[in-house]
């Protein structure tokens, strides 16, 4: 038949495999977390998580050809996240990935896993239009200009902590569990946004780029003045922290926006599945008379789903990447 796309996504601690058609409709999507295995560290460890991902690829991959009722003989290519990403975890996706291709004869297609991001929010669409893409994970936090499939422009990015890093470091210091970011999130919901005045960076000559370094410094020096063990006031400092972090990328997004003349706004990365945020996204846009396009949840933390579907795009324009091709645990986006 070779009517499918089948994708693997192994660039950090989550193991997924995806099955989709040639035009982007999913078909099936399995995922192995390995937040559990990593809590105990408070955070990834590379070796660990490269071990997990060579026993839980082939069990996934039996698992969305079943869910699909389809063989490898129905897949057209094989794709698999290249990078940007932990080397040692790239390296088991990309792998079987060639492996398979190989072995039916079939093209192979090495993705970028920030662009898969970028286009998560266009799967329910089912198809790619320009726009403004604000990726915020815990890795990375940029606004891309989209003009088509494989045609991205960076307009800014962070100068260093990504947000949802600089939330999980954050929650790390006021004692609260990895991953932090959902963390802050739930102690939020009952804080006052108000309570405590945390900086909002902005950069001169650089508009569209962020920083949230100064963010967490600014709660290092407000915790001795704390009594963090009072559930009141970890609340509001959660809240005061995630609203700072909330204003920052609505304020920028926005303006980016403006200043470009892009009517849609396509959000993607995994703290993009925080509700205040989308809720905050939502009123600025439905005010500045933008379209907003959110990825599904389960589209938004690291998953195949999106990487299929960013592959059958590429692979409609005649993309197919040669079997040499090595991963890049730093592959820009716009490369």
């Amino acid at each position: 038949m070779n009517n499918c796309i089948l994708a693997l996504e192994t660039s950090c601690d989550e193991t997924a495999a995806s099955l989709c058609t040639l035009d982007g409709r999913l078909l099936s999507s399995r995922l192995f977390s390995q937040i559990e295995i990593h809590r105990v560290y408070g955070g990834v460890v590379p070796e660990v998580a490269s071990r997990n991902h060579i026993t839980k690829v082939r069990p996934l991959v039996e698992a969305v050809l079943e869910e699909a009722r389809a063989s490898l003989s129905d897949v057209a290519a094989f794709a698999a996240t290249c990078g940007p990403g932990l080397v040692s975890s790239l390296l088991i996706g990309t792998s079987i990935a060639k492996a398979l291709a190989v072995a039916e004869g079939k093209p192979f297609l090495a993705m970028n896993h920030m662009e898969a991001h970028l286009l998560s929010p266009f799967v329910e669409l089912g198809k790619v239009e320009p726009g403004l893409g604000l990726i915020v994970s815990g890795g990375h936090t940029m606004l891309v200009r989209i003009n088509g499939v494989g045609s991205y422009e960076i307009l800014g990015r962070t100068r260093d902590d990504a947000a949802g890093e600089a939330l999980d470091k954050t929650a790390r210091m006021l004692g609260l569990p990895y991953p932090g970011g959902p963390e802050i999130e739930k102690k939020a919901v009952t804080g006052n946004p108000a309570a405590y005045d945390f900086p909002r960076s902005r950069l001169a000559g650089s508009p569209f780029d962020f920083s949230f370094s100064g963010l967490k410094t600014s709660v290092l020096y407000e915790l001795p003045k704390l009594d963090l063990s009072q559930p009141q006031v970890l609340a509001d400092v959660c809240a005061s922290v995630l609203e700072a972090v909330v204003s920052v990328l609505v304020e920028k997004t926005a303006h980016a926006a403006r200043h470009f003349g892009l009517k849609t706004i396509a959000v993607s990365g995994g703290v993009s599945c925080n509700k205040r945020l989308r809720a905050a996204l939502a009123e600025r846009c439905a005010k500045d008379g933008l379209r907003l396009l959110l990825a599904p949840p389960s589209l938004c933390t690291d998953n195949a789903g999106m990487v299929a579907f960013a592959a059958a795009q590429r692979f409609a324009t005649g993309m197919t990447s040669p079997l040499e091709q090595e991963v890049d645990p730093n592959w820009r986006i716009d490369a």
